[in-house]
């Protein structure tokens, strides 16, 4: 097993913001929860890397998780390095699927030599590089478009018009049955509607069920927010169950999201304040740089912790946006719409002010970058007996070595 050994460790450390800190006891929280959904259901779970793969905590995940799945030879690499036990002759030996959009010639035999499952995009891809999979007798799947969706992003749906994600054609696809054992379906994007999911399924099955019925087994992708306080999780494992045994296959879920939801803030410190009509702030991070999925999906991150006390600031609503009170916090790269969101505060921000904004562990680590030169945040860890660890630094060299 991978030795995931941080940099720096420190029992009473006080760190140079800006920084990511994970809090290993609210992953496993969430990793309960799935290990108990699986339990009921009988599905296998796997980490989806393209949302966290931050391997400095992987030792806490791997006891619930039945592995990784990917979507780059990069990450399939990942999986296969980081995640659990891959001997073949383990008790506890972790899957590694592979997935990707599109696959070059150069690099299917490297992704082969990590992969326990294959998974092709197209009919395409399939026809390109199913021979080497047969050769090194790894098991070959295809992602199926069904052609509907739950999201409510058309920047994130799968599902949207033209989409290249997977094969919607019934008879193309049962053309090539011969050639795979199973097909993942991914429709799904911060679904936290138990009714939606399952009747997303039943059209799924009305359209594909001959099909499903000649498989081994079936990935239904993640974007499902089964971990909500709310969510019917009985309901859940009872249909994934029954699905599962009307059509024999062993049902995969890849929760991405699900996996770290609450469990990684981004601290920051405030720079500067001015007043344009409105408070103003910038802190010495940036969302363009360190949490894009704000910026793309223009959405605002919540306050968690303001000066060190633990706080639920949310953004505002529509009817306060006229406030002249609010708080708008920026991050400091030079782009106009940098903003982590406006806000109600209780009373103005200063100069040196430390704020924590939540939902910082899906879709940030592995999308930060280096843009404007902006300080790349540490990775730190709160680990299950309190401890906190520097993971990871990143220092002028870092930012140099990146642009060669």
């Amino acid at each position: 097993m991978h030795s995931n050994n941080p940099i720096k460790t420190s029992h009473s450390l006080t760190p140079s913001t800006p920084y990511y800190l994970l809090d290993e006891a609210a992953i496993v929280t969430n990793m309960q929860i799935i290990a108990r959904l699986c339990e009921l259901s009988g599905a296998k779970a796997l980490l989806a890397l393209k949302c966290f793969a931050t391997w400095g905590v992987f030792d806490v995940m791997t006891p619930f998780l039945h592995g990784t799945t990917s979507s780059s030879l990069n990450e399939v690499r990942l999986g296969y390095e980081t995640f659990g036990d891959n001997a073949p002759d383990s008790e506890n030996k972790k899957e590694t699927h592979a997935y990707s959009v599109a696959y070059s010639a150069d690099e299917i035999d490297e992704v082969l030599s990590y992969a326990d499952k294959i998974i092709f995009n197209s009919i395409s891809q399939l026809n390109a590089f199913k021979g080497q999979a047969v050769a090194k007798n790894v098991p070959v799947g295809l992602r199926l478009n069904p052609k509907t969706s739950n999201s409510s992003f058309i920047i994130a749906d799968p599902a949207r018009p033209f989409s290249r994600l997977g094969e919607h054609d019934k008879d193309k696809i049962a053309a090539v049955l011969g050639d795979i054992t199973g097909v993942m379906i991914h429709n799904n994007c911060e679904n936290d509607s138990f009714e939606a999911f399952s009747a997303s399924l039943a059209d799924i099955e009305d359209r594909f069920g001959d099909v499903l019925a000649k498989l081994e087994w079936v990935s239904l992708g993640g974007g499902i927010h089964f971990i909500a306080p709310d969510y019917p999780l009985e309901k859940l494992a009872t249909r994934l169950k029954g699905f599962s045994e009307k059509y024999g296959v062993q049902v995969y879920l890849e929760p991405g999201e699900a996996s770290i939801h609450g469990a990684g803030t981004l601290v920051t410190t405030v720079l500067d304040t001015m007043h344009n009509e409105k408070n103003l702030a910038v802190v010495d991070a940036s969302i363009e740089a360190h949490m894009l999925d704000l910026l793309i999906y223009r959405e605002s991150a919540p306050i968690t912790a303001l000066n060190a006390e633990s706080v639920e600031v949310m953004p505002i609503r529509q009817e306060q946006q006229d406030a002249a009170d609010n708080t708008i916090i920026y991050g400091r790269s030079c782009l106009a719409g940098d903003i982590f969101g406006e806000y109600q505060l209780a009373k103005p921000l200063k100069i040196g002010d430390t704020i924590s904004f939540g939902n910082a562990a899906g879709y940030t680590m592995v999308k930060k970058n280096w843009f404007n030169g902006v300080n790349m945040p540490a990775i730190i860890i709160r680990r299950l007996d309190g401890s906190i660890d520097v993971q990871r630094e990143f220092d002028y060299q870092d930012y140099k070595a990146s642009l060669s």
